[in-house]
């Protein structure tokens, strides 16, 4: 028997979210953007305040009392992230986004010399998908650019799911990553990571996975899901901008060569040569992201203390709600899976005879915050015949009646660009 999980008390949440009690132009503000970027609770501010006011300095090799509690927050911070994702505090690098984490990925294949673990060259292979945000598509091809490797992508069914009936082509012998995303940004759907990963352990392929639209909404284990590397960004999941993390298999972040070179990421140097420091640090060239760190360490706690598995299920009714009332708006078609099954909370639609930049700052004038444009996913766009779309995205702290506000406003929307 399973028993229910107990509902958020989402009206409690919200007090601790300064920015949802304002106005936006005369009405309450109803925050949908939350696949772009989250709010931060109050908790997160006052670690990041009291780190700042209290503890700041740079961290390691400081012998002075304020260096070692920076370098004691920032090294906790590092095991609270890995621990919030099911991993240990050796495997958890920390950059300044998902993309940065991607790059460095990238940037170590590109780095590394013939005949070694992570060379690529002319016949090897690299997989994507059409759904792939920016940031986990141009860092490949500029690698397969550099290298000479081909690039290679699993295409989009009309319905917004991974056509799959190449998976044995499109993930060969040849191919050295497989790098896809776990939820997409602009049509919501979850991957299947199990099938993918089976695929590619069968051919030995490494496997990255981009968890920046996962790791918010959903309980992540990253060594449960089989990947090699997983990467999010800290400013989708109520932590601070300029912050993300690598998280990569036990060894492979030793056996990777180094992706920037500087200070921090040295062991011996020489003028003709340097040695490197052993992972994560070899990857954390220069001042690191510390303030941002613990922030993102707050924010993880604060999630932990929610629990995960509630967020989703909050965001799963949220996500029907919405879906069910953007099918009673007329004119108004979803971009991707129209149900809930294997879907996130992001969810992409066009309005017919409106641009989608008219719909975003229509509905801004009611209070009401969506993303509009391609979302960096251009080519999911080009996919579906559209130029852009708008998009709404809910969290924990999002309400059913935000979700009957931006039906409503839709229907307002639509009547006064039919006018």
């Amino acid at each position: 028997m399973t028993l229910a999980l107990p509902a958020l008390d989402v009206q409690a949440l919200r007090a601790d979210f300064p920015v949802l009690s304002r106005e936006v132009n005369g009405h309450p503000l109803v925050y949908l953007d939350n696949a772009s970027s989250s709010h931060k609770p109050v908790q997160v501010l006052d670690a990041v305040r009291d780190f700042d006011a209290h503890h700041y300095s740079n961290v390691h090799r400081g012998v002075h009392t304020l260096s070692q509690e920076a370098t004691d927050a920032y090294e906790a911070a590092r095991t609270t992230v890995a621990a919030f994702l099911g991993g240990r505090h050796d495997e958890l690098v920390f950059t300044k986004n998902a993309t940065e984490a991607v790059n460095t990925v990238a940037g170590s294949f590109g780095n590394a010399r013939a005949g070694e673990r992570f060379a690529l060259g002319p016949g090897d292979e690299v997989c994507v998908t059409e759904m792939e945000h920016h940031s986990n598509l141009v860092p490949w091809q500029m690698l397969c650019e550099r290298t000479g490797a081909t690039l290679r992508w699993f295409p989009l069914t009309d319905e917004g799911r991974l056509d799959l009936s190449e998976l044995d082509a499109l993930v060969n012998e040849r191919t050295k990553v497989l790098a896809f995303v776990h939820q997409g940004n602009l049509l919501g759907t979850v991957n299947p990571v199990d099938v993918l990963v089976a695929r590619a352990r069968e051919v030995g392929a490494l496997v990255l996975l981009d968890g920046s639209q996962s790791a918010p909404h959903m309980p992540v284990d990253v060594h449960a899901l089989g990947v090699d590397f997983y990467v999010a960004t800290g400013h989708k999941m109520l932590g601070p901008s300029g912050v993300g993390l690598l998280w990569a298999r036990p060894g492979l972040l030793d056996a990777m060569p180094p992706f920037m070179g500087g200070g921090s990421m040295i062991e011996v140097v020489q003028m003709a040569s340097s040695t490197y420091a052993k992972a994560p640090e070899r990857f954390e060239a220069g001042t690191p992201v510390i303030t941002q760190a613990v922030g993102l360490a707050a924010a993880c706690d604060y999630l932990t203390a929610v629990g995960m598995d509630r967020v989703a299920a909050h965001e799963g009714v949220l996500t029907a709600r919405l879906l069910e009332g953007l099918r009673t708006v007329q004119g108004v078609r979803v971009i991707g899976p129209d149900t809930t099954e294997a879907r996130g909370s992001a969810v992409s639609f066009v309005v017919e005879g409106v641009h989608p930049h008219d719909v975003g700052q229509s509905l801004d004038e009611l209070g009401i915050a969506v993303r509009v444009g391609h979302h960096c996913a251009a080519p999911v766009c080009r996919r579906y015949g559209v130029p852009a779309t708008a998009r709404a995205s809910t969290y924990l702290y999002n309400t059913e009646a935000e979700i009957d506000a931006l039906v409503e406003g839709l229907e307002r929307v639509k009547a006064f660009w039919s006018a």
